[in-house]
């Protein structure tokens, strides 16, 4: 099972970014998705989920109105589309996979860098 997450880079304040995740490895569409970051110096955090039906997403408040998380299951693909991004959005992000079972999966980081 693989993960191989990408499109971080450098934006400005304002400017937006997507985020891919492709699985190998694994049935897609049995998974629960989850997106984490890590900003420095501090703990991880989930910043938004989408169930494997499409049946329900999740935002935390940091991200809610800006950033939208959507799957391919026959791509075997996630994304994370960030919008409207700020310096506060700077983080290493993590993509996360889970099923009813408890099993899971991560991604390698890819890092996100916002400043002016």
């Amino acid at each position: 099972v693989q993960l191989q997450a990408s499109g971080g880079g450098f934006r400005q304040p304002g400017e937006s970014l997507k985020l891919s995740c492709a699985a190998s490895g694994l049935s897609l569409d049995v998974y629960d998705i989850v997106w984490y970051r890590q900003a420095p110096g501090k703990e991880r955090e989930g910043i938004s989920c989408i169930g494997l039906k499409e049946d329900y997403t999740f935002y935390a408040d940091s991200v809610k109105g800006r950033f939208t998380v959507s799957r391919d299951n026959a791509k075997e693909t996630l994304i994370l589309q960030m919008n409207s991004l700020k310096q506060e959005d700077t983080a290493v992000y993590y993509c996360n996979v889970r099923d009813v079972l408890g099993r899971e999966f991560w991604g390698g980081g890819t890092l996100v860098t916002v400043s002016s």
